[in-house]
């Protein structure tokens, strides 16, 4: 499925069974703005960032909780921005876009259109009621 306003030139995935987890690396490129499209680029680097989101978090429940970093893979100088492990849910366009201006309001230096590389660390939450324990007695004079 080809992908408007990114590229994604590498996918690596981890199993962290024990602690029922998966982390998925992605290595991306945000493309600039194609012809015709409305040319505000913060409007554009938005969709963009969101479009990725969408990509990397389709798998997840609501339930699971997600962490995030992101990095240039051309300047490995640079600091990794990083969203806190929140529920997926809790991952909105706004609270990206907050992450995004705190990093371009400090002195670090970013560079959308370099190569990036997302790692998104997701926990499977357990949902349900769980069994029921029968501390030693036989299952079966539980319900007589």
């Amino acid at each position: 499925m080809p992908h408007p306003r990114f590229t994604i030139d590498g996918q690596i995935n981890i199993q962290y069974k024990r602690f029922n987890a998966v982390g998925t690396q992605l290595t991306v490129r945000l493309l600039p703005p194609s012809e015709g499209e409305d040319s505000n680029p913060t409007s554009h680097f938005l969709a963009s960032v969101s479009d990725l989101f969408e990509y990397a978090l389709q798998n997840c429940e609501d339930s699971d909780m997600v962490g995030i970093t992101i990095s240039s893979e051309v300047n490995v100088n640079d600091k990794a921005i990083w969203l806190s492990f929140r529920r997926k849910d809790q991952i909105t366009p706004d609270v990206i876009w907050s992450v995004f201006g705190k990093v371009a309001q400090s002195n670090a230096r970013f560079k959308a259109l370099d190569k990036l590389v997302m790692t998104v660390h997701l926990v499977k939450m357990l949902t349900g009621h769980g069994r029921i324990a029968t501390k030693g007695r036989p299952l079966k004079t539980w319900f007589i």
